[in-house]
């Protein structure tokens, strides 16, 4: 799959997803909204794919959200469920994804880098919400006070200041700062580690941390326990310490 507005390529197990507008900021007009869902439903039914990498072209602008001018054409009110896709929400896959900011991730931008399961940022980039200042809503960054203090969270919200990409590190929004011009290396050898690992365990890993966020204490042990147990009894789980006391690397069948 691949449109004027958002490529989409793939090579040795990683997938990159990239929003290509870049003389408008990488704005989520209609046809990148509909590239997105194309290439996001093409990774998640792609066997050979097991990372995804989102980024924007450019090194202005991962994404500055929705085109407020298409907005105001079209007189839009509540957006409706499928206006963009939001993983965990109205699109679901159990593989990783990767986002690489390349720069500003404002409003709905910033809801592509919070929806990734792991984020790398460029130095220059920086993160707003910026939905207050039109008179717009925030209700997909409900989930925010999970991944970031809830008083940062709500900073964010009703100031709508940006932050850099120090700072989201810091609050834990970010997982690694790089110079730009290592950003897609890093993000490509962050999914290199995460390919090399054993699948199941891996997919395992990121349904727990989920299901943990929608459980108390003792509630998400068992589920971590029920997760995991398919991958304990998999023939993975007997290769791994056979590969290591045969001082090789090990084969994984993802079964």
């Amino acid at each position: 799959m691949s449109t004027q507005s958002v490529l989409f390529e793939t090579r040795g197990g990683i997938a990159r997803l990239t929003i290509n507008r870049p003389e408008a900021r990488n704005a989520l007009n209609r046809e990148v909204r509909e590239g997105l869902w194309q290439g996001l439903r093409e990774f998640i039914a792609d066997d050979a794919s097991q990372v995804l990498i989102l980024t924007g072209t450019g090194d202005k602008a991962f994404c500055a959200g929705a085109d407020l001018k298409e907005m105001a054409d079209t007189g839009m009110e509540v957006p409706p469920a499928d206006w963009l896709p939001y993983l965990g929400r109205n699109l679901h896959t159990d593989k990783l994804v990767i986002a690489a900011v390349n720069g500003v991730a404002y409003a709905g931008g910033f809801l592509l880098a919070q929806q990734c399961d792991l984020v790398v940022a460029a130095d220059h980039a920086r993160f707003a919400i910026t939905e207050a200042r039109w008179s717009r809503g925030s209700p997909w960054a409900a989930p925010l006070p999970w991944l970031i203090p809830p008083r940062v969270a709500l900073e964010l919200m009703v100031t709508t200041d940006p932050i850099d990409a120090v700072r989201a590190h810091q609050i834990g929004l970010v997982n690694r700062v790089v110079p730009g011009t290592d950003l897609i290396a890093e993000a490509e050898a962050m999914a290199g580690r995460i390919i090399a690992n054993a699948p199941m365990a891996v997919r395992a890993s990121k349904a727990m941390v989920y299901a943990a966020a929608e459980r108390g204490w003792s509630d998400a042990l068992d589920e971590g326990y029920r997760l995991f147990e398919p991958v304990y009894l998999s023939g993975d789980a007997q290769e791994g310490p056979r590969a290591f006391k045969e001082k090789r690397p090990p084969v994984w069948k993802g079964r």
